[in-house]
């Protein structure tokens, strides 16, 4: 990802695209982009969502739109110093924890003083 994003880097400062890439800026193309892509699942069933690479012409449209949607995402974190495979590492830790399987006891659980499965040295 970092060679990606430094890639589109250069892409922008040989066009002397900078003072336009502000985070403002960026975040609202993120935006426009991400909609072109529910727009080519707007109407569709779930049904036809789930074949949707099965037909040429759209998933070359999907995969357009995929493309400009990372594209200002990663341009978005290099002008604001954001790490975004170690945002989703942490994000994905967090929700590990917030959204446990059901049934899985955690490390936490196994160590409660009442806890069945807890070693100690009595």
């Amino acid at each position: 990802m970092r060679v990606l994003q430094r890639r589109l880097a250069d892409f922008a400062a040989a066009r002397r695209w900078q003072p336009y890439h502000t985070p403002k800026n960026l975040v609202s193309a993120l935006s426009v982009e991400a909609a072109e892509l529910v727009e080519i699942f707007q109407w569709l069933t779930p049904e036809e969502s789930v074949r949707v690479m099965d037909r040429p012409g759209a998933a070359e449209r999907v995969e357009d739109e995929v493309a400009d949607v990372l594209a200002y995402l990663l341009q978005f974190c290099e002008v604001l110093g954001i790490d975004a495979a170690a945002a989703l590492a942490a994000k994905i830790e967090r929700n590990e924890k917030r959204f446990p399987v059901p049934g899985r006891r955690t490390e936490a659980d196994r160590s409660a003083p009442d806890s069945p499965d807890r070693h100690s040295p009595e």
